[in-house]
């Protein structure tokens, strides 16, 4: 009889997992032409996950810890262990802690950064590891990422050699464009760079999602910049009750006055956006 109750519950177990698989791949093929954004709840830092049709992905920014890749696997196909870019929008600790388990345990194919130098250990350690598992690019205003199917992610800043500023002061800004849709990500950049994107590209910032700059501090997300950008939704990666006070009064009123709706990782947890390459929407 113990034999029989093995058996039965092993039949049980594999025709659940089965189905799981089952389920998870045909919700992977349902998707094959969408353009999915996922802004992952990892507390005080930043980490998007972006899957482009056809399956190519970027991982934007690597948050403060390694709890990042439980909201990653969330997100990600389980049968998927390689991640074609990540990209370190600045290298402070907030930004690519996560990032050194994520390279232990997934194939890496690049990873883009702005050239500004960390001052963690953290910091020495990805470099260390990203320069084992991975190709290294230095990203500068025209850089292109290719993530295929049509989907590709445009630097606007840094245009220049950044080793000397700050790490906000040098952060990646950058859109990410698939077809007639677009979201906007200024990493930590400071007000006075964002008035330097404006310089160089005016208008062609607009974007249907902004990512607020640097989890929503006063120091960003300027009332020009955002109404250049004019998004339908604003997304702030924030910590609930963070020492920083983020997001600040003063981003959340801009925000108000423009009339863009704001959501929140520390409110709303993972949220996540699907676009068509005409227009976008939120699924989570």
């Amino acid at each position: 009889m113990k034999n029989a109750y093995r058996i039965t519950a092993f039949v049980i177990g594999g025709s659940i997992f089965c189905a799981l698989v089952g389920w998870q791949y045909l919700a992977y093929r349902a998707d094959a032409r969408l353009l999915t954004i996922a802004f992952l709840d990892v507390g005080q830092g930043d980490a998007i996950y972006v899957r482009a049709p056809g399956g190519g992905d970027m991982l934007i920014d690597g948050g403060p810890d390694r709890g990042m890749l439980r909201s990653l696997a969330e997100v990600m196909p389980f049968f998927d262990r390689t991640v074609n870019v990540i990209l370190v929008s600045n290298p402070d600790k907030d930004h690519i802690a996560g990032f050194i388990p994520l390279l232990e345990r997934y194939g890496i194919g690049a990873v883009v950064e702005p050239g500004t130098i960390g001052a963690s250990g953290v910091y020495e350690a990805l470099k260390q590891k990203g320069d084992t598992h991975a190709t290294r690019i230095v990203a500068r205003r025209g850089t292109v990422i290719d993530l295929g199917g049509g989907a590709h992610f445009e630097v606007l800043f840094p245009d220049r050699d950044v080793s000397g500023v700050t790490t906000n002061t040098g952060s990646i800004v950058g859109r990410l464009i698939y077809g007639d849709t677009s979201v906007m990500f200024p990493g930590d950049a400071p007000d006075e760079i964002e008035q330097y994107v404006l310089v160089l590209d005016g208008e062609k910032v607009n974007s249907d999602i902004l990512k607020a700059g640097h989890h929503g501090s006063r120091t960003s997300s300027v009332p020009e910049f955002v109404a250049a950008v004019s998004p339908q939704t604003a997304v702030i990666s924030s910590g609930s009750n963070n020492s920083y006070g983020h997001p600040h009064k003063e981003t959340l009123d801009t925000f108000q006055e423009a009339d863009i709706e704001v959501l929140n990782t520390a409110d709303q947890g993972t949220i996540i956006f699907k676009s068509d390459g005409k227009t976008i929407w939120r699924v989570r």
